[in-house]
């Protein structure tokens, strides 16, 4: 066997495996041996049958099987000589392979790029004040107290905060919305909806609620509303000034519960002091959360920009697959319509690219972290991951580890996410951090 390797660039290689046909042959015989074993055809005791007749009969079966064995030898022999440490295979090009003939067989592996780890003890990390204040905790008992509100029917001008039951028709240069809105008609013509008059929470129509202060039951009004240039669900609509005709059919005040016994009880607390501590104590473990996710989003950007590499293209590619995947469903969920994805192609797959580079490069860096500190995956690690994926998923735990259990992919998927998790949660632990003033 004779290998001649050739460097592509920082992560890639060319493998050149020569197998001259003495090598070849043998590989054939194996494998032609094996069936004669086991063949059985008619008049013949197993493993008598003569080769040829076997050939004849298998003949398919074993010309795949021996290009497999050329292509196998030939491609592990490579790395024993060669050392490499193997990502992932781009192509093989297996030329032609035949018995009685050398063989000569390109391979182009993704290989883990070579790089100096560097310090990643003592790593600084700036995080947020958790105490949190007064006026916090005033603001959530308020939520806390709007969520739980009732709505009663008023006869005065609609003010803040109240929610006005309205209909509405919409125009654009003279022509209905109707004709341009397509399958978003919401956007065009509603017989009654609700809107909160200057609320923080926009409905259907951008800015409808900020017209809504002073209006009354009954009223008819024509209000002009600019859409935003970016508008996507009627892209007919971005950047337009369009007028919505608007009748006013009714108006609901919010009417905030009283903090009574009944109050505090529903919130399994006894008084105003009690439920201060609740919501400072819910506070603060958020607050410590937002934290710890910082860190480890600060730990990793730091030590990514300390080391400088080409991530491997084929891991890149398959890493911007499962960013755009994950982009597209979260958008779709939130109505945005697949002909809009088509539209911007371009730019949303150059920005997954960016994205899948940088936590490639991140996870290399990682691996070499867990290596460094002999960081592993304890049965304990996979029995949690289990119990938190089937709490997420509202599985059954034991099917979900049956799953896994047949599935040797998706089990090294998961200890490699445990690994990476495990390795930022060192390097956290072993992080400075500075607390940001408010």
């Amino acid at each position: 066997m004779n290998v001649q390797l050739s460097t592509v660039s920082d992560s890639r290689r060319n493998l050149v495996v020569s197998l001259d046909k003495e090598e070849v042959d043998t590989e054939h015989q194996a494998v032609l041996g094996e069936y004669v074993r086991q063949a059985r055809l008619p008049g013949f005791r197993p493993g008598k049958a003569p080769a040829s007749m076997v050939i004849k009969r298998f003949g398919k079966e074993i010309a795949e099987e021996f290009k497999q064995k050329v292509v196998t030898k030939a491609y592990r022999g490579a790395l024993d000589k060669e050392k490499l440490d193997v990502l992932s295979v781009v192509s093989v090009d297996e030329g032609k392979i035949e018995p009685g003939s050398p063989v000569a067989i390109t391979v182009t592996v993704d290989v883990r790029p070579e790089f100096t780890l560097p310090n990643y003890v003592g790593l600084a990390t700036q995080i947020a004040p958790v105490d949190p204040t007064d006026a916090e905790i005033d603001n959530v008992i308020q939520a806390i107290r709007t969520e739980s509100a009732d709505f009663k029917a008023a006869e005065h001008p609609a003010r803040k905060g109240d929610y006005v039951k309205l209909a509405y028709e919409g125009s654009l240069d003279g022509r209905k919305i109707a004709e341009i809105a397509g399958d978003k008609q919401l956007y065009a013509k509603v017989p009654q909806t609700w809107e909160e008059v200057e609320g923080a929470n926009e409905g259907i129509i951008p800015g409808l609620g900020r017209h809504m202060m002073g209006v009354s039951k009954g009223d008819r009004k024509t209000v002009a509303i600019s859409f935003p240039a970016d508008f996507k669900p009627v892209p007919a609509l971005a950047g337009k000034s369009a007028d919505y005709d608007i009748e006013i059919l009714e108006i609901r005040e919010r009417v905030l519960p009283e903090m009574n016994e009944a109050f505090f009880k529903s919130h399994k607390v006894d008084d105003l002091e009690g439920l201060k501590g609740q919501v400072r104590t819910n506070l603060r473990l958020q607050k410590e959360h937002r934290n710890r996710a910082a860190q480890r989003s600060q730990v990793t950007q730091a030590l990514a920009d300390k080391v400088a590499f080409e991530p491997p293209t084929s891991l890149v590619e398959a890493e911007t697959q499962g960013v755009l995947r994950q982009f597209i469903q979260e958008n779709m969920r939130r109505g945005i319509p697949a002909e809009q994805f088509e539209k911007d192609k371009k730019e949303l797959f150059e920005g997954a690219r960016k994205a899948a580079a940088s936590r490639v490069k991140v996870q290399l860096i990682l691996a070499k972290v867990a290596e460094a500190e002999k960081i592993s995956v304890s049965d304990r690690d996979i029995d949690l991951y289990i119990r938190n994926e089937a709490a997420r998923s509202n599985q059954r735990p034991d099917k979900i580890a049956k799953d896994l259990s047949k599935d040797r992919e998706a089990l090294r998927s998961v200890h490699q996410s445990i690994i990476f998790d495990k390795s930022v949660d060192f390097l956290v632990s072993k992080a400075t951090f500075s607390v940001t003033q408010p």
